[in-house]
């Protein structure tokens, strides 16, 4: 779409001018993740696309967008958004996004099919706010890792500190009444039960989940278990999506629908 902002510069707070003032009292939220688009898989997801424009308001990519983080699989999936997609759409990117260093381009890509792509910032649509960020591991509640020992340890520490943080950032600059936070990782545990434990800590953190629940979210969806459980909540009772494909697609479509 001509004349957006580059994903790397794009303000903290983005405005869907053309919806803001059109607040709903119910938002049919679609979500998937995990959808691992490879440079041939065009239209993988078209007819999801089409469903999905016909029956949600609002469609949201939980990372994993591509296989390997190649612009030309990204181009893949623009492809298909492009061609099914009549609904606004937010998308963060996940760890398999930076496989091949270029989590920018593949942002970009589809930030110019129309895709708000967030990376520590916020958008409102339709009277709800929607705070994203791809998250990080780091593990949970007393078994979270901390900065102490070596420095590779305190780096890792510090990238999971560094989204909680841009989280925050976003969330605190969200006015609206309704809140919805969009990751890769997961903010607790309890969506992962299916995945092994032992790789627990590289599925999301409890950092994540403090300011989920300090600003009062309405409802989080992320994707990366792709064998965890599809519903969860926060210490203080958020509902938490998880919303992998591979997950979703055992008893059903590959995409979920909330309404909010």
């Amino acid at each position: 779409m001509a004349g957006r902002v580059p994903y790397a510069k794009r303000p903290s707070l983005v405005a869907v001018s053309f919806l803001k003032a059109m607040a709903k009292p119910t938002l049919r939220i679609a979500a998937t993740a995990d959808l691992h688009y490879a440079k041939h898989s065009r239209g993988k997801m078209h007819d999801a696309f089409a469903e999905i424009s016909g029956s949600a308001d609002v469609l949201l990519l939980c990372g994993d967008l591509t296989e390997y983080g190649l612009p030309e699989e990204a181009e893949e999936l623009a492809a298909d958004i492009r061609s099914a997609v009549r609904i606004p759409c937010i998308g963060v990117i996940g760890n398999h996004d930076y496989e091949s260093g270029q989590p920018e381009a593949v942002a970009n890509i589809l930030d110019q099919t129309g895709v708000t792509m967030l990376n520590g910032e916020a958008v409102e649509i339709a009277g709800v706010g929607f705070a994203g960020i791809c998250g990080f591991g780091g593990g949970f509640g007393r078994r979270m890792l901390n900065a102490w020992g070596e420095p590779l340890i305190k780096q890792f520490v510090q990238e999971s500190i560094s989204h909680a943080i841009r989280l925050e950032q976003a969330l605190v600059k969200l006015q609206t009444e309704r809140r919805i936070v969009v990751l890769h990782y997961s903010p607790i545990r309890a969506t992962l039960k299916g995945e092994d434990p032992e790789i627990y800590a590289f599925l999301g953190s409890s950092r994540l989940e403090e300011p989920i629940n300090r600003f009062r979210s309405t409802a989080v969806f992320h994707g990366h278990a792709h064998n965890g459980v599809t519903d969860g909540k926060t210490s203080t009772g958020i509902p938490v999506y998880n919303v992998s494909a591979p997950a979703l697609s055992k008893t059903g479509k590959p995409y979920r629908i909330v309404e909010l």
